[in-house]
């Protein structure tokens, strides 16, 4: 197998633009439906709960900064990411797809802090049916804004890609630095998790996905 850029001019698109607009839609409408009044409320009285002045004028739009900022970090809560593979397109060729090292920033469910790091992403095509590869750092960008946890998201990302395209192998493979195990805790500034999920052939070939594994650790 081999990584495959597709070429421009052979891919044949489908979808309307309304429906690849779809996905910005679905993510602004559940980011529209967040109520800023009760968490910036929330954030007073975490600084009371610390021994501020809310009222203090450094403090006094303190929480209506952090309710935008969750309004920004969280637009995916409730949302499919495959709503982001919103076209796909016909190739002859069915090798491997691998799109590496996608940025990501998360926060935890457990102690609302983020964690960073970098999403791995590959899946063969089934009788060659793919999609554009920013959909693939899309669906990624769309399973990290919502509290979660990494397990979690590296299998959900799995998960989208195999529900939209049904392709016959999927592997992704995150890495990521918890703040909540580099700034409290034990403290372990630097220390990275590593989570992967596999699906279809590369769930159940070793080998290929052995072969998958060596491209994304070959820098």
């Amino acid at each position: 197998m081999e990584t495959i850029l597709p070429k421009a001019n052979q891919l044949k698109p489908k979808g309307s633009s309304a429906t690849r607009a779809s996905a910005v839609g679905e993510s602004t409408h559940a980011a529209l439906k967040m109520d800023l009044e009760k968490i910036a409320e929330g954030v007073r009285l975490i600084l009371e709960g610390v021994g501020e002045d809310p009222s203090r004028p450094e403090l006094l739009e303190t929480p209506a900064r952090v309710a935008r900022m969750y309004r920004e970090l969280l637009y995916g809560t409730g949302i499919d990411a495959g709503a982001e593979i919103t076209c796909t397109f016909n190739e002859e060729n069915d090798d491997l797809v691998l799109v590496k090292d996608i940025p990501f920033s998360s926060v935890c469910e457990h102690h609302l802090v983020p964690f960073i790091g970098i999403a791995h992403v590959a899946y063969i095509p089934n009788q060659g049916k793919i999609t554009g590869l920013s959909k693939l750092a899309r669906v990624v960008e769309l399973a990290s804004r919502k509290l979660q946890v990494q397990e979690r998201m590296t299998g959900q990302i799995a998960d989208a890609i195999m529900r939209r395209l049904d392709p016959l192998g999927v592997i992704v493979v995150l890495e990521a630095e918890h703040f909540c195990m580099s700034i409290r805790g034990v403290r372990k500034a630097g220390t990275r998790t590593v989570t992967s999920a596999a699906r279809g052939a590369l769930q159940e070939d070793k080998s290929a996905r052995a072969e998958v594994m060596a491209f994304i650790h070959n820098k």
